[in-house]
């Protein structure tokens, strides 16, 4: 597995390098905890733009899955009593058919996660071999030679070094640090899947089996967060939570300016319209046009006196 990540490894380090060697132009110091630091942010804001492709086809598949979501039900109903195998592949056969006559499936929404995974484990091999880099016993890795990885080792994130994990230390920094970051990614995954169940779905997709798993997974991924975050560096967590406030304010945005039709954000937006006087007119064609409230200067009201002047002239 390590061999199979090295690649990935050796990107993510040369990234990080790259945003080191920027942040030393704009005058950080680079033997500073704080430069190493706002590295690990840089690599993620990259990851993160990069994945911003796959972000709208992860909506566009979500929003499939909610069309799919009743007819899904009626599938479910209609070989509810059917145990033999050849029943079980026809609805498996028939399932299929679904996602496909409507471009979705259950892992697209998974995928910007799936893909981030390799980078997270990356990220954790490069943080965790710094000590045997920077003593000489192991080969560097990309950019990060003996030298780079003993200033990275002893770089902080407010006292606490950016290798240290919370098991393997009785620095009471690291566990400080630790919990405070666990606190935010709990807390920014939550809402990420709360205001996506709550305000951008319709009331068909918020029941049936799919709408309780999302419901489940919205209480579920904070505790995996908790349970595994004390496992990983601190510089990892970094990376994580800062991944996590963008997925956040992402997904914030997109729901506000794009949200699913029939939810309680799209009711909201329709409001929000109606009052800046902005409407959509459906024609006879079932062609939708935006009609927005005439701009331009208002003309000023003119006393009686100034509009006798300006008869005269």
């Amino acid at each position: 597995m390590y061999s199979l990540l090295f690649p990935i490894q050796w990107v993510v380090a040369w990234i990080m390098y790259g945003w080191h060697w920027l942040l030393e132009l704009v005058g950080i110091s680079g033997e500073s905890g704080l430069s190493w630091v706002l590295a690990i942010v840089g690599l993620t804001l990259t990851i993160r733009t990069v994945l911003i492709p796959l972000f709208f086809k992860q909506i566009h598949a979500s929003r499939g899955m909610q069309v799919v979501a009743p007819e899904m039900k009626k599938l479910q109903a209609k070989y509810a009593n059917k145990k033999d195998q050849a029943s079980r592949e026809a609805m498996a056969r028939e399932m299929q058919e679904l996602y496909k006559k409507h471009q979705t499936s259950p892992f697209a929404s998974c995928m910007p996660l799936l893909l981030q995974m390799p980078i997270f484990f990356a990220l954790f091999r490069v943080l965790n071999t710094l000590p045997q880099i920077a003593s000489g016993d192991n080969d560097p890795i990309g950019p990060i030679n003996k030298v780079v990885a003993g200033q990275i080792e002893s770089s902080t994130f407010f006292g606490a070094p950016l290798s240290e994990t919370f098991l393997n230390t009785d620095v009471t920094q690291v566990k400080v640090v630790t919990a405070i970051l666990i606190l935010i990614m709990s807390a920014t995954q939550f809402f990420t899947q709360r205001q996506l169940t709550m305000k951008n779905m319709p009331p068909s997709a918020l029941e049936g089996p799919t709408a309780a798993m999302q419901k489940n997974m919205m209480y579920i991924f904070p505790v995996i967060f908790a349970v595994s975050g004390v496992n990983f560096p601190i510089g990892v967590l970094v990376y994580w939570t800062v991944s996590n406030v963008w997925s956040m304010g992402q997904q914030f945005y997109t729901i506000r300016k794009i949200p699913t039709p029939g939810s309680e954000a799209a009711r909201q937006l329709e409001a929000r319209r109606r009052a800046k006087g902005i409407v959509e007119v459906t024609s006879a064609d079932g062609t939708t046009t935006t009609v927005a409230p005439p701009s331009g200067q208002r003309q000023q009201p003119m006393s009686a006196q100034r509009q006798k002047r300006k008869k005269k002239k």
